[in-house]
């Protein structure tokens, strides 16, 4: 199971949200690039990146803090928020991003995640944001009638190379992911499910790890605030 650490993009600055509001954000470092490369220095092999303004505007923002980071580390990054054409995710890929992550469009525009995932093999993800089950949208500011599996089963033969799903009750707050959810997600879906959201301890990821089925875990403030150490962690998931 690879681990993600996450960066999450809010005026040029490394922040972390807790369940998706931005007027609670934490700034943990004002030089995105520094921390992109702390994790790389730790033995990262994988970075996880959310342009946060993005995710709300419907537009890239945060481009600046991106690229300083492709520049400052040589591991691939997946990179979510404002992705909604064909332009936007054809420049990311262009410009170094090794993944492109899809959320709102998935929903508001299934058509284009195909259109993508056909052109980009590999190299496109869908995000996928829940509260209780039920698909949120636009930065997780809109709620939608959409169920998590419906939407994912709609990308199976769509050659997407995974899915992110964001437990958003859980995500910043340092309670654990949801195990259960996440696993009967990855049960339901042939697609690769990357769990993201809670997860603040060796044991949550040795609990992701340990169903079998969940490909991988993104974690940001757990390793911020020290309550995972990402070279022991690194070291227990390659064990």
């Amino acid at each position: 199971m690879i681990l993600y650490p996450a960066i999450d993009l809010k005026d040029g600055q490394a922040v972390r949200l807790v369940r998706g509001e931005m007027d609670q954000a934490t700034v943990f470092n004002t030089d995105p690039a520094a921390q992109a490369r702390s994790f790389q220095d730790a033995g990262s092999t994988w970075l996880h990146l959310v342009d946060l303004n993005g995710a709300f505007a419907g537009q890239p923002v945060n481009g600046a803090a991106v690229e300083a980071i492709l520049a400052a580390t040589d591991v691939p990054a997946q990179l979510g928020g404002g992705i909604r054409d064909m332009e936007t995710i054809e420049m990311w890929l262009t410009r170094g991003i090794a993944r492109v992550i899809l959320g709102t469009v998935a929903v508001e525009n299934p058509a284009l995640v195909r259109q993508a995932a056909a052109a980009f093999p590999g190299q496109i993800a869908v995000g996928i944001d829940a509260r209780k089950g039920r698909v949120a949208t636009k930065g997780w500011a809109e709620e939608t009638d959409v169920m998590v599996t419906d939407l994912a089963r709609q990308f199976e033969d769509a050659g997407v190379a995974a899915i992110i799903y964001t437990d958003i009750d859980r995500d910043g707050a340092m309670g654990g992911p949801n195990v259960q959810a996440t696993a009967d997600l990855a049960r339901a879906t042939t697609i690769p499910v990357i769990a993201s959201g809670g997860v603040s301890s060796l044991a949550d990821l040795i609990a992701l790890r340990d169903t079998g089925v969940i490909a991988g875990a993104i974690s940001g403030r757990a390793l911020y605030d020290g309550a995972l150490d990402l070279g022991q962690a690194l070291a227990a998931l390659a064990t």
